[in-house]
């Protein structure tokens, strides 16, 4: 089993060095702590938790909140913070949740009766005495892919991201674009008024009948709401699609298939997060990618600096994101050109 020392043999310093980088200590300069964590990963190097929790007076147990059901990029977002956390010798406690205020009001109760290091929220929390508790007592804290003001944050810029997913289907040619979001939190919603945003941009007329918003981010909600807006609007009423995830952009595709629509011949589809089925879908979907790797890392790494007392950084740290474009998406045939 690798230990400390064998660490430090490697990297060429002294164990105290590795120890003050794995507590998350200051007086390291960011290019060394970046080539011991490099190490620590590779190497699977894990502190001992019982021996750390007796000197430093700490549990070394983050509690993750998610939702009971929670959807593929949440999935992948939480394999790459338990990685990191491990790497700093933390294990994790799940706190799962439902679309209900009792559930979050469990869920808080458990929170206090726990008494982690600290709590990561990759899921939402809707009611305002889950994050009174966080404020009062001092609790690090983590919202990653949200913001809530006070909370140190790690997200992209919502709107911004799916302005540019929208705007790529207008350069394409296409104005008569529809979109299925979700009205259940801030990310959905903060999407859907980037896709109106991008609409009123370009000078195209628009109503809400344009966006169904769903209760869930999934593919069958992705189908729901592509049969909502088939009944709406009708088959020819629309030449592109937005989707506020990739897997309701999976469950759209699939209802188009089936009504007889081509993607991306008859209707261009977008969706939002890249997930990673996206890339071996048939078309390949084009999508907003999420810097999963980094948001995971930092997510880890922002929680651990706020729990040794190190963390320095901003609130809220917005990351850069890019359209992925791929067959999903082409330039507007004239022959579906009528507005």
């Amino acid at each position: 089993m690798v230990n400390i020392k064998d660490i430090a043999r490697q990297v060429g310093m002294s164990p105290s060095t590795i120890s003050r980088v794995v507590n998350g200590k200051k007086h390291v300069n960011s290019e060394k702590r970046e080539q011991i964590l490099k190490l620590i990963e590779e190497s699977g190097y894990v502190p001992n938790r019982a021996a750390r929790s007796m000197v430093l007076k700490r549990s070394f147990t983050i509690g993750i909140i998610i939702p009971d059901t929670f959807n593929i990029f949440q999935r992948q977002l939480f394999s790459i913070i338990e990685r990191y956390l491990e790497s700093f010798g933390y294990h994790t406690l799940f706190f799962f949740v439902k679309f209900e205020d009792q559930s979050e009001e469990i869920c808080l109760n458990r929170l206090k009766a726990e008494k982690p290091d600290g709590v990561i929220m990759i899921h939402e929390i809707k009611t305002p005495p889950f994050y009174e508790y966080i404020k009062k007592t001092g609790l690090p804290a983590v919202t990653s892919t949200f913001h809530y003001p006070g909370i140190n944050a790690i997200h992209v810029n919502e709107e911004q991201a799916s302005r540019d997913a929208v705007n790529h289907l207008i350069s394409l040619g296409h104005r008569r674009i529809l979109m299925i979001s979700g009205d259940g939190f801030t990310f959905g919603r903060q999407r859907a008024e980037g896709f109106f945003q991008a609409l009123t941009e370009a000078d195209i007329s628009w109503d809400k009948n344009r966006v169904v918003f769903v209760r869930h981010y999934t593919p069958e909600f992705g189908m729901y709401g592509m049969r909502e807006l088939l009944l709406w609007k009708g088959k020819d009423s629309f030449t592109a699609l937005f989707a506020a995830t990739d897997e309701l952009a999976i469950g759209a595709i699939r209802v188009l298939t089936d009504e007889g629509l081509r993607v991306p011949d008859d209707v261009s589809v977008v969706g939002f997060d890249d997930i990673d089925i996206a890339n071996y879908m048939n078309p390949r979907l084009t999508t907003i990618c999420q810097p999963l790797d980094e948001i995971g890392a930092k997510t880890a790494l922002t929680l651990h600096q706020q729990i040794t007392g190190s963390y320095t950084g901003e609130t809220e740290q917005i990351l850069p994101y890019k359209l992925v474009i791929r067959e999903s998406t082409q330039a507007l045939k004239s022959s579906n050109s009528k507005t």
